[in-house]
């Protein structure tokens, strides 16, 4: 006896995948020019961004005649070092009183943060909502207004051109900021470690001092370094705090260095690229920290 087997070509063709008919590597290629162009425009971004940064070390290693020219010279032909020999002479003093009170702002934001953010995320306080709000309304008040509130009581207590004014000053920025950071990162702590270190005798100081600060180590250097950028970088609390040359900070000694000399842009772009050095220092030493404090906690589910 003869079969016969049914023909499915209508099934086939649907079985068929949409792209048989396309060159096995055309979907890779396509895959790989969308992968260099976002690649290309990222980069272009970069390079848009930091192309400041780049003319100011390329100014600074120019004579300031050479700065006027027309047009402007894109690579330093014949470079110099006056610029950085006279940033150091002018600014040098107000560059160690920076990093003096950009290092003491760290100090007490981390002493006064720290311990507020383990209580925060701790106890059960009956103040805590109030405080943990009162900290968000803080960095909501613009800073002029602090700057104005803070003159007048430093006048009154003689904090005014003294650097413990100043740490004081930036510490109302940088600890709330570091209270609320580290306290997110606190809770998630697990709790079975600090109950073990309580059944172990330790106390609640011993706990935080031994068990809680070493595990929050990646959230304390983040919150320790935003304390020194916000210190580094201030401008305001530091004009209205300071009225004499000897505690002027360098943001303000640049300000003032660029009123007294407007013709000497080698010298002005020089102190901007030696401000410039220990943030960038840190931050680049930092970065692995900062990451993980920022997005991670101590357990993950």
């Amino acid at each position: 006896m003869a079969t016969t087997t049914p023909t499915t070509t209508g099934g086939a063709d649907r079985a068929r995948p949409a792209t048989a008919g396309r060159p096995r590597g055309a979907r890779p290629r396509a895959r790989s020019r969308r992968r260099w162009g976002t690649t290309a425009l990222a980069v272009a971004i970069v390079a848009v961004l930091l192309f400041p940064l780049y003319w100011m070390v390329n100014a600074s290693l120019q004579p300031s005649a050479a700065l006027l020219s027309i047009p402007p010279r894109w690579f330093p032909e014949d470079p110099t070092l006056d610029g950085y020999r006279a940033a150091v002479d002018t600014q040098g003093r107000h560059l160690l009183i920076s990093l003096f009170v950009a290092c003491g702002n760290v100090v007490l934001t981390l002493a006064v943060a720290a311990p507020l953010a383990w209580a925060l995320a701790r106890f059960r306080l009956r103040v805590g909502p109030v405080l943990l709000f009162a900290l968000l309304i803080v960095q909501m008040v613009p800073g002029i207004v602090m700057a104005n509130s803070l003159f007048a009581l430093f006048n009154t207590v003689g904090l005014l051109n003294n650097t413990i004014g100043l740490m004081l000053a930036h510490s109302t920025l940088s600890v709330p900021f570091a209270a609320i950071l580290l306290r997110a990162f606190m809770q998630d702590l697990p709790r079975e470690i600090t109950e073990a270190a309580a059944i172990d005798g330790a106390g609640q100081w011993r706990t935080f001092r031994s068990v809680v600060l070493p595990m929050s180590r990646n959230a304390v250097i983040t919150a320790g370094l935003f304390a020194f950028l916000f210190s580094w970088a201030d401008f305001l609390f530091a004009i209205t705090m300071t009225t004499r040359d000897a505690i002027t900070p360098v943001t303000v000694g640049i300000y003032r260095f660029i009123g007294a000399n407007t013709t000497d842009w080698n010298a002005v772009m020089a102190s901007a690229v030696l401000a410039s050095i220990p943030a960038a220092v840190l931050l680049v030493l930092a970065q692995r920290y900062i990451a993980a404090g920022i997005t991670g906690g101590a357990v993950k589910d």
